[in-house]
């Protein structure tokens, strides 16, 4: 299959990224195709890797987690073994929910999900015990206006 997705396809992801709980029967409805040749496009895109996973979205408030924080990371080391460690040490820690090596002025982009002030402090304090850094800077999210792990189709 690749990465070429017809029109269909597009409907069905459309469809699985709102709610991915959608029986075959359901989303073989709204797409106009037998439950058959549905299932059969949905297995193609998950043997391709269209479709990474499926998963649960939690309520970060309900599950202890309300404090959003965007954390931005500037090193003066790019050398491999720092590359390295800082990989390793920021998969290792649960709050980070999303890390990117940035370009321009800014080194890293870390999006991090703690339950207060504390608890930020407590992480802020075992990345820079663990990573050498020039730089930790943090912004705390007041207000969410978007959020949305649906990829534009």
């Amino acid at each position: 299959m690749g990465q070429k997705i017809d029109e269909i396809d597009r409907r069905i992801l459309g469809l699985l990224q709102r709610d991915a709980t959608l029986t075959v029967d359901e989303l073989s409805e709204q797409v106009a195709l037998s439950r058959n040749a549905c299932w059969r496009r949905i297995k193609a895109m998950e043997e391709a890797g269209v479709i990474r996973g499926r998963v649960v979205l939690a309520d970060p408030a309900k599950v202890g987690c309300p404090l959003e924080v965007i954390v931005q990371l500037r090193t003066n080391s790019h050398d491999p073994a720092w590359l390295d460690r800082f990989a390793a040490t920021i998969r290792a820690m649960p709050e980070v929910v999303g890390a990117y090596r940035m370009t321009g002025d800014l080194d890293y982009l870390l999006r991090v999900r703690v339950a207060d002030m504390p608890a930020y402090d407590t992480f802020y304090k075992r990345v820079i015990a663990r990573i050498p850094v020039s730089d930790m800077s943090a912004s705390f999210v007041m207000e969410e206006i978007k959020e949305t792990t649906a990829l534009p189709l």
